[in-house]
């Protein structure tokens, strides 16, 4: 079986919950839409955190969200392809997968694309009192291009879209935080994806980012739901 579920942000009660009374296994998989919180402040706390989830009954297959370090900047990481795209891990923690942007997964015989990454409204704040916050947390011009390359591959039909934020026309704007002004945000990884979706021929597109559960046409926005993976 494959699952899918938002961003967890180093919580991960619910998921030892949905292993334990659901019975599962190192072959189920776990889709994580962005800010699975595993990467944050490296050390000590990330390895035990790291080795309790290497201890449930699943594999974790995570997309880049815009609150954690990506895998490519960590030295332990190495590459494998796995269900058809290549994916970072670690040897000590082989059912911890993390998604590289771009790359096209089989899930089920749908061929699904991963695009991760997001802007941080507080990245201000994160600056100011010293808290984590990478630079790369948005897909570079270079993953823009690998992305569009790999689209153009598919003659742009795709099965499902894996994302951490959305199209800029699907933004739950009734989600937006008080007191902070859109203008100063970089919408400009949500201006891309419009672009991109206004070319794709999709059946489905998952999202997180944005703490919500709901679906706008054939978009679906994931939180702490967890749900099987389909189209």
């Amino acid at each position: 079986m494959i699952y899918i579920t938002g961003d967890t942000h180093g919580d991960f009660r619910r998921i030892k919950s949905f292993c334990r009374e659901n019975g599962t296994k190192k072959s189920d998989v776990l889709i994580i839409l962005g800010d699975a919180g595993i990467n944050i402040r490296g050390g000590e706390e990330d390895r035990r955190k790291k080795e309790m989830l290497e201890s449930l009954s699943i594999t974790l297959f995570a997309i880049h969200g815009n609150h954690e370090n990506r895998p490519y900047n960590i030295q332990t990481y190495k590459e494998t392809m796995w269900c058809g795209g290549m994916v970072y891990y670690e040897e000590a923690y082989p059912h911890i997968l993390f998604a590289q942007d771009g790359e096209i997964f089989d899930f089920d015989g749908k061929k699904s694309i991963v695009i991760g990454g997001a802007y941080s409204i507080d990245k201000d704040i994160r600056l100011r009192y010293g808290w984590n916050w990478w630079k790369d947390e948005q897909p570079s011009e270079a993953v823009r291009r690998y992305v569009e390359s790999r689209l153009k591959q598919t003659d742009w039909k795709i099965d499902v879209v894996l994302s951490h934020t959305v199209p800029v026309k699907y933004e739950p704007t009734e989600c937006f935080l008080p007191g902070i002004d859109q203008s100063d945000v970089d919408k400009s990884t949500e201006l891309w994806l419009d672009s991109i979706e206004d070319r794709l021929d999709y059946q489905k597109w998952y999202c997180g980012h944005y703490h919500t559960e709901k679906q706008v046409d054939k978009l679906e926005f994931m939180f702490e739901n967890i749900e099987p993976f389909c189209v």
